[in-house]
């Protein structure tokens, strides 16, 4: 039979809620170019925004009116569906974003996540990703592999190969920058150890000053000189509680 219902993900919503999620999605996809979302989510959401951009590359009246109901917030995004978005895919048949998976967000649920964004934008996960390997490598001082190659000529096919240099570039900065802090900070093994010996005898002699005759003799004589004060240190006020407390009603 041909023809028939088209499969798709239900995401335990009724169809209107369904909507007005993946409008969301949308939404924030156009205005930061990546988002995090679940892989399911994602999926779903990635068919809406291919449809988006095929329907702002027609650039006509009612193409407007179309992605016009697709935002929720058309007024600040059209401007930059119709403009950036729509120029930076005139020459592509499709394939407009990509979804990557990533670590579960939430430890308690484990539900599979991933990366939702637009290719070739300004916060693309595979050229900063390709970008990264390439600095490594250039400060290990090898050759990038084959693999590592073939991702530098997928990520510059669309993007000019001066922004994946300084891309590149930027991240061997921040790398010298991280070893450069790493080698300040050294742990120094026989320091520590000096250090636990003088500890450690300055507890040796403390104790034996404690069990010498003379630190006895001088405990048993604040002792007693504390016995034999201790009734004229207590406040009259006290005294007078506890005789009252006592049975005996103190006088007035």
């Amino acid at each position: 039979m041909a023809g028939g219902a088209v499969k798709y993900r239900h995401l335990s919503r009724k169809s209107s809620a369904r909507q007005a999620l993946l409008r969301g999605l949308v939404t924030q996809l156009v205005q930061y170019e990546h988002i995090q979302t679940t892989y399911a989510k994602a999926k779903e959401a990635q068919r809406m925004a291919e449809k988006l951009v095929t329907v702002a590359k027609k650039n006509t009246e009612s193409a407007r009116r179309d992605a016009h109901g697709m935002l929720y917030t058309p007024l600040l995004l059209l401007p930059k569906l119709f403009g950036e978005i729509r120029t930076r895919y005139l020459d592509r048949q499709g394939g407009y974003t990509r979804v990557l998976r990533t670590e579960s967000k939430k430890s308690w649920d484990q539900a599979e996540c991933a990366v939702l964004e637009f290719v070739d934008g300004a916060r693309d996960s595979r050229f900063m990703m390709t970008a990264k390997a390439v600095a490594r490598d250039r400060i290990q001082g090898r050759l990038s592999t084959p693999l590592t190659q073939k991702n530098v000529r997928k990520v510059t096919l669309h993007r000019s190969m001066e922004d994946f240099q300084r891309m590149v570039e930027r991240f061997v900065v921040l790398e010298n920058e991280r070893l450069e802090g790493a080698d300040v900070d050294e742990y120094d093994e026989d320091q520590v150890q000096d250090g636990e010996d003088i500890k450690l005898k300055q507890q040796d002699d403390d104790h034996l000053a404690l069990e010498s005759p003379e630190a006895v003799a001088m405990a048993e004589q604040e002792s007693a000189a504390a016995k034999k004060m201790g009734p004229s240190i207590v406040p009259e006020t006290v005294r007078k509680a506890a005789k009252w407390f006592s049975g005996s009603k103190p006088s007035t």
